[in-house]
């Protein structure tokens, strides 16, 4: 496999902070075998932040460490440190767990998990039967995110008609505008026909203007 830009300049770092400082030298390491073994880059994490390591290695925040010398998104760190801390107080079998022998969970699995069943507990509003099938599909089946997210999405968080309507909203109005402006221009049809289209584009936005919120 065709190493990448980024890969390349990890290896590199990780080489340069190979005797100098084996611990960073590690975080680089495991960042690179990332997509294979989530969990020993979310331990290490989880550790660093824990220890202020970040510090020592001449940065003043733990989140510019890892985006800038780990080449990690601030989203993605928060979702492996949180769902490694969540196995480690719900599920600490999963930790010990041997990937040869049962399915590993991916770390957006287990993300979508403990966010699950932390609104079980403060809604109070989700069978406890919808949930205990979502643990054994993410801890025992290790069944995806995208098989997650569509069985359970729309049961475990479900959108309120306002905030449906609000989308819905949104989306038109981004339609609408983008069609309008290409009626403008456009040569695809006769000018009278984009120009009577456009006047219809125009009233959707007016009513569009009009149903949302008004400001204070």
């Amino acid at each position: 496999m065709q190493q990448t830009k980024v890969d390349a300049a990890l290896a590199a770092l990780e080489e340069q902070y190979a005797d100098q400082d084996p611990e960073r030298a590690e975080l680089l390491r495991r960042t690179r075998r990332f997509k294979a073994s989530w969990l020993e880059l979310a331990q290490a994490l989880t550790d660093a932040r824990r220890n202020g390591h970040h510090q020592k290695w001449g940065y003043d925040a733990f989140e510019d460490y890892t985006r800038l010398e780990l080449k990690l998104r601030p989203e993605t760190v928060d979702k492996l440190t949180a769902s490694y801390s969540f196995l480690h107080k719900r599920a600490p079998d999963v930790l010990r767990r041997d990937p040869l022998d049962m399915p590993m969970p991916s770390y957006q699995s287990i993300d979508f998990l403990r966010r699950a069943e932390e609104r079980a507990e403060e809604h109070h509003d989700v069978p406890d039967e919808a949930m205990t099938d979502l643990r054994k599909r993410v801890l025992e089946d290790g069944a995806p995110i995208a098989t997650v997210s569509r069985l359970y999405k729309d049961r475990l968080f479900p959108v309120s008609d306002a905030e449906k309507l609000d989308k819905d909203r949104a989306a038109l109005r981004a339609t609408a505008s983008k069609l309008k402006d290409m009626l403008a221009d456009t040569k695809a049809v006769p000018r009278g026909v984009a120009e009577e289209a456009a006047a219809a584009v125009g009233r959707v936005l007016d009513a569009l203007g009009e149903a949302s919120p008004k400001a204070a």
